[in-house]
């Protein structure tokens, strides 16, 4: 009884058990195949569009950076603050925002970024901080827009994981559509913690 009062093991006797706990693993075993999850589609850039459609995103397919630009000058508010990470779209959006506090690009009506690759069986686009600017760029803007080659689009999630492997990287994560919420009214709201609008750019090879 330790009447409150917390025993801390001596250094032998933690020693001890982390012994004892090593004699007493088991054996190592191969990790299973994962290979008959890896299911596919006729065609991956189908189904891409398809999901990303679903849950409230838009695909525009272009063939350059002038398709790009062309979209935005005809859809959106020109004269409201565009970011972006590229330089090719230096003529339509900023540039020189990358060294600011994250907190100036709270007024950001849309940001454009390029993605590293999508997933098809779910529209998630992988991105890592090097292709973001700064962290909060994805998140924060009324609006986002990414990039992406068609010969990038993978299959799953498993084909996904395999692509990321031992690759370092600070910061990345998944964005599927824009940002949604629902509360148990079934009651769905977009752009409730980020993005009210995703677009997707999808360049062809």
């Amino acid at each position: 009884m330790s009447n409150g009062i917390d025993i801390i093991p001596s250094q032998g006797t933690r020693e001890l058990i982390l012994s004892k706990i090593k004699q007493n693993q088991p054996e190592l075993t191969p990790l299973p195949s994962l290979d008959g999850l890896k299911t596919s589609y006729p065609n991956p850039i189908e189904k891409f569009k398809e999901v990303l459609t679903i849950i409230g995103g838009q695909v525009i397919e272009v063939s350059d950076f002038e398709g790009i630009i062309g979209f935005l000058q005809e859809k959106i508010d020109t004269t409201l603050r565009l970011i972006t990470t590229l330089p090719e779209l230096s003529h339509i959006a900023e540039t020189n925002w990358l060294t600011t506090d994250s907190h100036t690009l709270a007024n950001v009506e849309l940001a454009i970024i390029r993605g590293h690759f999508g997933v098809a069986e779910n529209s998630a686009i992988w991105v890592t901080e090097d292709l973001l600017g700064q962290r909060v760029t994805p998140f924060i803007a009324q609006y986002l827009a990414i990039i992406l080659n068609e010969k990038d689009i993978v299959p799953t999630m498993h084909h996904a994981y395999e692509r990321i492997g031992t690759s370092e990287y600070g910061f990345g994560t998944f964005i599927a559509g824009p940002s949604k919420t629902a509360d148990i009214e079934q009651s769905l709201v977009l752009g409730a913690h980020g993005p009210r609008g995703l677009t997707v750019f999808l360049m062809k090879s």
